[in-house]
C-alpha cells in the first residue's frame, strides 16, 4: 500500500471517518469547481474579481520585476491573468497543480495568451515542498500567489503547514500574495455551499467517484447525499457526505462499515477575521504588508 493510499485509509479509521479536500481535484473535480465559480449563488468569485481589477497595480507593484510567480492550485487561472497582464519583466510563470491534465491545459492556454512569459508548469501536491524548475532568467525572488481561498480548506494546524510550505518555497526575500473568505452572515454562506443547480452536491459526491477510479475504492454513489452547514462559532462550512443505509465500502485492502445516517467529512471551509489570519501567517514566518 502506498503511503497516500495508507493514509487516505487512516482517515477514513478516525471516529469521524474523513477524506481529505485535496481528492476533490482529478479532472472532473477540477472542471466541477470551475462550473461552481460561475454559480449566482457562489458569491466568492465576483469578490475575488473586484478586488483584483482594484488592486491589481497595487499587487503589481509589490511583486515587482523579474520576480518568478508560483501559483498554488492553479485551476483555470482567471484571476492570474488579470496580474499577469500588470506585471513588469515578469522572470516567470510557475502554476502548480495535482490535477496534470488541467494543469497542462491551462499552462498552453498562458503561453497562448503571453507568449512573452516562461511557463513552467509543476505537477506537486503542493501542501508539501516541492522543487521549482529553473527558469531561463534568474528570478530576483519567488512570490508565491494562492488567490481564491482555498486555504480555509484546511484545519488549523494544515493551513499551518501549508503557510509553512509557502514560505520555504518564497524564501528568505520571497514574498506571499494571498485570498481569504472573511466572515460574514449564515445565510449568505450557506446559500453558497448548497446552489440550487447542485452544482457544489456534484462536487462533493466525486471525491467518492475519484477514489474508486484511481484508488480501487468501491463507494456507491447512489448511497450519500451532500450536506454543506455554516458552523458560526467555530467559523467554518462543515462539508459532509451523508449515508441513506446502513452499507460498508473496500480501499486498500481495508473494509469499512458506515450506518444510515452516519458522515463522511470531505471539507472545512474556514472564514477568517483579518487580525487572526494575519496572527497565523505571522507564525508560519511571514510579516503582513498590506
Amino acid at each position: 500500500m502506498t503511503s497516500e493510499l495508507a493514509a487516505i485509509v487512516d482517515g477514513l479509521n478516525e471516529p469521524q471517518k474523513k477524506i481529505s479536500p485535496k481528492y476533490f481535484y482529478d479532472e472532473r473535480g477540477s472542471q466541477l469547481f470551475e462550473k461552481i465559480t460561475e454559480l449566482p449563488e457562489y458569491y466568492l468569485t465576483n469578490a475575488e474579481l473586484d478586488i483584483m481589477k482594484t488592486y491589481v497595480d497595487d499587487m503589481a507593484a509589490l511583486v515587482g520585476p523579474q520576480a518568478s510567480l508560483i501559483e498554488f492550485g492553479s485551476g483555470s487561472s482567471l484571476k492570474t491573468r488579470i496580474l499577469l497582464e500588470h506585471l513588469v519583466d515578469l522572470a516567470a510563470y510557475v502554476p502548480v497543480d495535482i490535477s496534470q491534465e488541467h494543469l497542462w491545459d491551462s499552462a498552453q492556454q498562458i503561453r497562448k495568451e503571453f507568449p512573452a512569459i516562461d511557463v513552467r508548469p509543476v505537477v506537486a501536491d503542493f501542501t508539501q515542498p516541492f522543487a521549482l524548475p529553473t527558469p531561463a532568467v534568474m528570478p530576483v525572488k519567488n512570490v508565491v500567489y494562492f488567490p481564491g481561498s482555498t486555504i480555509g480548506n484546511f484545519e488549523h494546524e494544515a493551513s499551518l503547514d501549508l503557510l509553512r510550505v509557502m514560505y520555504q518555497e518564497a524564501g528568505e526575500d520571497g514574498a506571499l500574495l494571498i485570498g481569504v473568505d472573511l466572515r460574514k452572515e449564515a445565510d449568505v454562506i450557506n446559500r453558497a455551499y448548497n446552489d440550487r443547480a447542485g452544482v457544489t452536491a456534484e462536487f462533493n459526491l466525486n471525491v467518492l467517484r475519484h477514489l474508486n477510479t484511481s484508488y480501487g475504492a468501491n463507494f456507491d454513489l447512489d448511497a450519500y447525499e451532500h450536506s454543506a452547514v455554516y458552523d458560526k462559532d467555530e467559523g467554518r462550512v462543515v462539508v459532509e457526505l451523508v449515508s441513506q443505509a446502513d452499507q460498508s465500502f473496500e480501499i486498500g485492502g481495508a473494509r469499512f462499515y458506515i450506518a444510515n445516517g452516519e458522515t463522511i467529512l470531505t471539507e472545512y471551509s474556514h472564514k477568517y477575521t483579518l487580525e487572526g489570519f494575519a496572527r497565523m501567517a505571522n507564525a508560519a514566518g511571514f510579516t503582513v504588508a498590506e
